[in-house]
């Protein structure tokens, strides 16, 4: 039986609950929403020079966080939002908690809202952890009544009742968050927005944090979260919405939105130049060296098990026989995974190249690479001619997709586990 396609875990934090579905009703509608921020090219660093010089003009720069972003959150949904830094996502998370104001657009919600922009914004270090929280539900909307109600419960869940009459002062970051996280956990509301604050506390306590979220979940709660961890947006999140300077990239899937984020985020032109320049000593020049998608064009992504196609230039710079090239992948550690190569034939029907040709190289091959960043090394040399070139990293790329592996390889396969009955049982 593949092990890819079993369910190994019926624990909460593997239960997902049912999507919402396109009948259900609208939480969160956001139609054109615009948002520039103006920089000045020109910083002010003194009262002085601003008093030498009052009405110096000052330049700005406009940068357009939000451009023309439209989308829906049905009632219920826990919806991703991911994206590189200045993307426009944590701008759209505020405009969304009415910190900011959209330059255009409509926003309608139903329901109230709870934002969780930074977790313990609000706490006073002078107070203590049960103060803190009687305020905080306060400030949340609770009555006075319900916030002492849920305040045993608060304490409880962040593991701080030995603390809970200690100044916040004398806590340290990881009991301050947790405080925070529970806090925010009594929040009444219809509609959390929530901006990187999953992963807190230690290991058990993330454990409880997660299966929180699961019940919020069943409860019907709709979540809207930003965050990079893409392994959270697969594991939480029924969609998920990839922003790219100031507009909307990608949407849907969660599993494709993660593929197009890490696409985007190793994206980048190919950069030969410590690669290619001519060693006159080995005879050779490498011109260029690529990676070719499926559709043939050059790429710095592939995923998991599609195939890796190399591609390659070189310039021979005096006649030489018995020419070979090739090629080793490496991973980031620099372990070389896999070496090969072929020999030169010339297009006269001889393996002698007369100096100047130039040799075209093209390979394919099975792609078992587990996700992460790997390199390719090049290699000329020939037998007749004293032709000899090696370029360390002549290009690198990345592979994403397929799943978690903590080798250098991820295989097909198959296990089988069985228990044999002891002595004497049935």
């Amino acid at each position: 039986m593949p092990v890819d396609n079993v369910t190994a875990s019926t624990s909460p934090a593997n239960r997902r609950a049912p999507a919402p579905q396109a009948g259900d009703p609208v939480s969160i509608q956001v139609e054109g929403l615009k948002k520039a921020f103006r920089i000045p090219t020109q910083r002010v660093d003194s009262f002085k020079e601003r008093l030498v010089h009052p009405f110096a003009a000052r330049d700005f720069r406009e940068l357009k966080a939000l451009n023309g972003i439209s989308f829906e959150v049905r009632q219920g949904e826990f919806f991703g939002i991911v994206g590189r830094n200045g993307s426009g996502k944590s701008t759209l998370l505020k405009i969304l908690a009415s910190i900011y104001r959209a330059d255009a657009g409509t926003i309608r919600m139903a329901g109230r809202l709870a934002p969780f922009i930074e977790l313990g914004v609000g706490f006073n270090v002078e107070l203590t952890a049960r103060e803190n929280v009687l305020l905080n539900g306060v400030m949340m909307g609770l009555t006075p009544r319900q916030t002492r109600e849920r305040l045993d419960a608060v304490i409880d869940f962040a593991e701080l009742e030995e603390f809970a009459d200690l100044k916040l002062k004398n806590y340290s970051s990881g009991m301050l968050v947790r405080l925070a996280f529970s806090v925010m956990m009594q929040a009444d509301a219809d509609v959390l927005l929530i901006d990187e604050v999953l992963a807190v506390g230690d290991a058990s306590f993330q454990q409880k944090c997660a299966d929180a979220f699961h019940e919020m979940k069943e409860k019907g709660k709709t979540i809207v979260l930003v965050t990079h961890e893409m392994a959270t947006v697969e594991a939480y999140c029924h969609r998920a919405m990839l922003i790219d300077g100031g507009k909307i990239r990608q949407i849907g899937d969660p599993a494709e939105t993660g593929r197009e984020y890490l696409k985007l985020n190793f994206e980048r032109g190919v950069d030969t130049s410590d690669g290619t320049a001519a060693d006159a000593a080995g005879g050779a020049r490498l011109i260029d060296c690529w990676i070719e998608d499926d559709q043939g064009e050059r790429a710095t992504t592939l995923e998991h098990k599609r195939p890796i196609r190399l591609g390659a230039e070189l310039e021979i710079q005096r006649d030489a026989a018995g020419v070979n090239v090739g090629f080793v992948i490496a991973n980031a550690d620099g372990l070389g995974l896999f070496e090969f190569g072929t020999p030169v034939e010339s297009s006269r029907g001889a393996d002698a190249i007369a100096a100047g040709e130039r040799v075209q190289v093209k390979a394919e091959l099975e792609n078992p690479l587990a996700p992460g960043r790997h390199f390719v090394h090049f290699g000329v040399q020939s037998g007749q001619g004293g032709i000899y070139l090696y370029v360390h990293n002549a290009l690198d790329f990345v592979i994403f997709g397929g799943p978690p592996s903590k080798g250098i390889v991820s295989l097909e396969h198959e296990v089988e586990a069985t228990v044999e009955p002891a002595e004497g049982k049935p």
